[in-house]
């Protein structure tokens, strides 16, 4: 699909630079970046943060969780 859009020439040079630096073309850096934005958008609640928490606060956290599911008496499930 072929479309227009109008950047300032300063960003336009910007992003020829990087993509020649890349060894790729304007359309395909452009395509690759709008796909990554798009993406990090889609992501939302927990997995926004996913295996980027600090060690430390995801360890209280699964402490916290074990707790709680140790109070848990299976046969209330039944």
């Amino acid at each position: 699909m072929t479309t227009n859009i109008e950047l300032p020439d300063s960003v336009y040079e910007q992003i020829k630079a990087h993509a020649a630096m890349l060894g790729t073309t304007v359309d395909a850096f452009l395509a690759d970046a709008i796909s990554e934005k798009l993406g990090k958008e889609q992501e939302h609640g927990w997995r926004s943060v996913f295996g980027k928490g600090d060690k430390e606060a995801v360890a209280e956290v699964q402490r916290i969780i074990d707790e709680e599911f140790s109070k848990i008496d299976p046969e209330d499930w039944k």
